[in-house]
């Protein structure tokens, strides 16, 4: 079973940045499309972006399409998420798994909070 670790995040002000990085235990990263994913108080997880296997093609939610750039090492086991011009809706806890097919464990996510 894979284990996520996701680190980065922190309390920033409206339009600053912060570098997300989600690393996956295994042999086998390289041959999946991973994702971001979010979740604010009170709702639901949702899409943030995604990558394929070889980081050829990303896809973003609407809400942060300009905003925020997905990417991969591969050699280290790693995705990242680059996030600027933070809104205070993008507050939550971000989490990296599999995109596609039944999700690996979630890892414990790591908090992003933007202040107005």
């Amino acid at each position: 079973q894979v284990q996520l670790v996701e680190s980065g995040g922190g309390l920033v002000q409206a339009g600053g940045s912060l570098r997300l990085s989600c690393v996956a235990s295994g042999r086998t990263f390289s041959t999946y499309a991973m994702g971001w994913f979010r979740q604010a108080p009170g709702k639901e997880r949702e899409f943030v972006a995604d990558i394929t296997n070889h980081g050829t093609r990303t896809n973003y939610a609407d809400s942060v399409k300009g905003r925020f750039t997905i990417s991969r090492d591969n050699a280290m086991n790693t995705v990242y998420l680059r996030m600027n011009s933070l809104k205070p809706e993008d507050t939550g806890v971000y989490y990296c798994n599999r995109q596609f097919g039944v999700k690996w464990d979630w890892g414990q996510g790591t908090q992003v909070t933007v202040s107005s």
